[in-house]
């Protein structure tokens, strides 16, 4: 390829990359707000957040990514750029998927120590910001990288709205050099190499968690905080 060619790739690449980071972190929000809302003691709560979870795992990304950029702007008057369009549609698709992994990992906490949460008159957020989120993100992190990763891959789809990704551009460069086994070839190590960086640092990242906060040292910190609740006297009145 010429150097104009592949100028035009790496512009695709950093389109790309720019967009998993804007639906990923996205997503992450979308994901903890929902996933914690369907632990909530509130029916109605759960009710609501167990309704989005399902209209956005049973409906097409791509007919998503559709409906945000032409339905939209005729329905609202909201005309998103291309780049605001798959941000949105990419990251409450995948957020949805990512709300029932925060829920999982909520759930899967010793019921013990959020019993000694309440026992110690601990409101529900403190609760959830000492004792169960400390012990559950370390949880969800193998699951939270394959999300990444299928994130990474599911970027592609914004290239039927004319957005420059990696995906789009590597069509043009086939179109201009009639070389589909070539260009294909390279669009799929790129992905490949994007992947597995993501895959290395998520691993990197769960094992700094469970190092700190694992399941074990989790519990420590748990029972430091109910130590420290009980010999001052915040969170709760010890008799």
């Amino acid at each position: 390829m010429t150097p104009g060619l592949w100028e035009l790739v790496l512009k695709g690449v950093w389109t790309t990359v720019q967009l998993l980071v804007f639906s990923a972190l996205l997503a992450a929000a979308v994901s903890f707000v929902v996933g914690i809302a369907r632990t909530h003691r509130l029916w109605i709560v759960r009710f609501v957040a167990g309704f989005y979870t399902e209209v956005f795992r049973g409906t097409s990304a791509l007919v998503m990514i559709f409906w945000v950029f032409f339905v939209l702007p005729v329905a609202f008057g909201w005309q998103l750029v291309p780049m605001w369009a798959g941000t949105l549609a990419l990251g409450l698709t995948y957020g949805a998927y990512g709300s029932e992994i925060v829920r999982g990992a909520l759930q899967s906490v010793d019921p013990a120590q959020r019993e000694g949460g309440i026992a110690l008159s601990f409101t529900p957020a403190q609760r959830m910001r000492l004792i169960l989120l400390p012990q559950a993100v370390p949880e969800m992190m193998p699951s939270f990288c394959n999300l990444l990763v299928e994130l990474l891959k599911g970027t592609a789809l914004v290239s039927v709205m004319g957005m420059g990704d990696l995906t789009f551009s590597a069509n043009l460069v086939r179109l201009a050099l009639q070389q589909s086994a070539e260009i294909y070839t390279y669009v799929l190590l790129i992905y490949f190499a994007i992947a597995f960086v993501l895959t290395r640092l998520m691993r990197s990242l769960e094992k700094r968690l469970k190092a700190r906060i694992g399941k074990d040292a989790g519990t420590f910190s748990a029972a430091r905080e109910l130590k420290r609740a009980q010999t001052t006297g915040v969170g709760g009145r010890v008799a």
